[in-house]
């Protein structure tokens, strides 16, 4: 087991992304501490990674409640040798068209909120520790209505490389994972129907080379990597998992003759 006697933090472990990581953590030997705004899920999540794994009810956006999960998680556990800054939400912020508080929301989750999640979790590092930030293919897209979304995800990719800098000295790597459209609860806003994830999903696909969605596992697979040993000489890398849409953004099935 690649994690085996291993520490970590998840935000926004409930569900998606966060929770099939969180799974994953645990199958490879770690012990987790998982976070998210919602007590509901987070209980039942916790019945899903069973007893090696505790959940605390954290709002990325709330800093105070945050430094206390990572105090709880470390007092549950000692040292944290993982951090996995899961936490964001998704957002449609179209020029002519947003609101400075939804776009400063989007903002504070996904930027404000992963960088003082690290910084929450600096006193229980241990040296030679996996940082894992949560980025996006969007970052890259220039997708229509997307400014916030895509800012926020580029930030994340800056962040992590000043992050790796600083935390070098102590031999932390800090990592970048960016999944393409993955099918997780994050598009239940955008296709509240049955036919409208269908429609959303064929045409998602026919944009990607691979020709369909990632699943939350395979980008859970790609944390694992990032949080073992197997990648102790990989720090300020970012990782794409998204079926070819970054590397070949003109490969899809729409896309061919």
């Amino acid at each position: 087991m690649r994690l085996k006697n291993k520490t970590a933090l998840i935000t926004g472990g409930n569900s998606g992304i966060g929770l099939a990581t969180a799974k994953a953590f645990i199958a490879e030997g770690a012990k987790v501490a998982i976070t998210g705004r919602n007590q509901a899920t987070l209980d039942a999540a916790l019945k899903e990674l069973g007893p090696n794994a505790i959940a605390l009810q954290a709002d990325a956006t709330d800093i105070a409640a945050t430094e206390a999960a990572v105090a709880q998680a470390a007092k549950a556990f000692g040292k944290i040798d993982i951090v996995f800054a899961n936490a964001g939400i998704p957002g449609s912020t179209p020029l002519g068209g947003s609101k400075v508080e939804a776009f400063e929301q989007i903002l504070r989750t996904n930027i404000t909120g992963v960088f003082f999640t690290v910084q929450a979790a600096l006193p229980y590092l241990n040296d030679g520790a996996s940082v894992i930030l949560n980025g996006s293919v969007m970052s890259q897209m220039g997708s229509p209505g997307s400014s916030a979304y895509a800012a926020s995800k580029a930030g994340v990719r800056g962040m992590s490389r000043v992050l790796a800098s600083e935390l070098a000295p102590r031999g932390i790597r800090v990592n970048v994972v960016s999944p393409g459209a993955t099918r997780t609860p994050i598009w239940n806003s955008a296709a509240p129907t049955e036919q409208a994830k269908i429609a959303l999903d064929k045409r998602l696909s026919g944009m990607i080379p691979l020709g369909r969605l990632g699943e939350a596992e395979e980008i859970a697979k790609t944390a694992v990597f990032l949080a073992s040993d197997d990648a102790s000489n990989i720090t300020s890398a970012e990782i794409f998992v998204d079926g070819g849409t970054n590397g070949s953004p003109v490969g899809g099935p729409v896309f061919r003759g």
